[in-house]
C-alpha cells in the first residue's frame, strides 16, 4: 500500500494525516505549535513524520501546508502570519531534517487541492477554494494541479479592493497588510462581527449573526445583507477572470449555511453571464481539507510505496 503523508502548520496547532491508495486515513494526529521558535517548529514537524512512519512500518511522501509561501526568487518564507516563519528557507530545512524532498505549499491552495482531488470539487477541472476565516484567502486548483505563478500570489484575492465600493464604502476598513478596503477587511469573521456589534451594541459571533438574521433580528438582517452582497461582488470577479467549474468554501465562515442558499443568484447578478446561478458549495473535508491537500501535493501516483 502507497503512502502519503501530510503535515497541516497553523498558528496554535501542528496536525500530520498519513493517507492511503484511495484517500483513506490511516493515522492522524495533532501537537501544539512551538511559539515563534522556527527550529523548534522545525523539529516538531519532523518527530511527527519519523514518529507516523515509525508506526505505521514504512516511510511516506511529505507535503506541509502553511500561512505563507515559499519565495521562489529568494527561496524563503513570505507572506505568512506565523511571524517564526518568515525569512526562513522551510522546505529545505525540512529536507535536511527528513532527508528526502519534502513539498511545501500555502494552506489555501493545499485546501483547494484537497477538495479538487476528493471533495466538493471531485471532477470539476478548476476549483476555486475559498479559505473564510479569521482572514479570506483562496487557491487555484486546475486539472488537478495548484497554479502557483511566478510571485506564488496566485488566489491571493482577499487582499484585491471590494469591487463596485458604493460611497459609504469608501475608502474602507483597514486591512493589516497595509491597504484599505481589501475584500478580507470587509469579509473576514472578525469584519462581520465588528460590523454588527457596531450596528447593534452587542456582540455575536459571526454564525449566531447568520442564525439571528433567520430569526428576524433587525440588525443581523441588515448586517447579513450588505455581507452576502459583498461577498457576490467578491466572488463575481472571479467567475470573470477564471469562470471555475466549482466554487468551494472553507474555513469558519463556510459552517453558514445561509452562503449556499444566498450566494449562488446574487454572484450571477454581478457576473458576466445569463446562464443560471453560480455554483458555491460547502466543503467535504472540513478542518481536515488542509492536511489533506498537504499529503495530496505529491499526487496519488506519487505517493511512496
Amino acid at each position: 500500500m502507497k503512502c502519503a503523508s501530510g503535515v497541516d502548520l497553523g498558528g496554535t496547532k501542528i496536525e500530520i494525516i498519513a493517507l492511503g491508495d484511495g484517500g483513506e486515513t490511516r493515522l492522524r494526529e495533532r501537537v501544539p505549535t512551538p511559539t515563534g521558535d522556527y527550529r523548534s517548529i522545525v523539529r516538531t514537524i519532523r518527530d511527527l513524520v519519523t514518529n507516523a512512519e515509525e508506526r505505521l512500518g514504512q516511510k511516506a511522501t511529505v507535503g506541509v501546508a502553511i500561512p505563507g509561501t515559499v519565495s521562489a526568487k529568494t527561496g524563503l518564507v513570505k507572506n505568512s502570519n506565523s511571524t517564526a516563519l518568515l525569512g526562513h528557507p522551510l522546505d529545505k530545512d525540512l529536507q535536511s531534517a527528513l532527508v528526502r524532498t519534502v513539498r511545501v505549499a500555502n494552506d489555501a491552495n493545499c485546501f483547494a487541492l484537497s477538495e479538487a482531488t476528493d471533495g466538493a470539487g471531485e471532477g470539476a477541472r478548476t476549483v476555486f477554494g475559498i479559505i473564510a476565516g479569521t482572514g479570506v484567502g483562496a487557491g487555484i486548483c486546475a486539472d488537478g494541479r495548484v497554479l502557483l505563478g511566478p510571485h506564488a500570489i496566485a488566489g491571493e484575492w482577499g487582499h484585491n479592493p471590494l469591487p463596485a465600493p458604493s460611497p459609504a464604502e469608501v475608502p474602507g476598513p483597514q486591512c493589516y497588510c497595509g491597504k484599505t478596503g481589501c475584500i478580507e477587511a470587509w469579509l473576514s469573521g472578525p469584519a462581520l462581527e465588528g460590523q454588527f456589534r457596531r450596528l447593534a451594541n452587542r456582540t455575536l459571533g459571526a454564525k449566531e449573526i447568520a442564525e439571528a438574521a433567520g430569526e428576524g433580528d433587525v440588525a443581523a438582517l441588515s448586517v447579513m445583507e450588505n455581507f452576502y452582497d459583498r461577498w457576490a461582488r467578491a466572488i463575481a470577479t472571479v467567475m470573470n477572470i477564471l469562470d471555475p467549474d466549482a466554487i468551494v468554501m472553507g474555513g469558519g465562515l463556510s459552517n453558514i449555511a445561509a452562503l449556499y442558499r444566498e450566494l449562488p443568484e446574487r454572484i450571477a447578478r454581478y457576473a458576466f453571464t445569463t446562464e443560471g446561478p453560480v455554483p458555491v458549495l460547502q466543503n467535504r473535508h472540513g478542518d481536515s481539507s488542509g492536511v489533506r491537500g498537504a499529503a495530496w501535493l505529491w499526487g496519488k501516483d506519487e505517493a511512496s510505496p
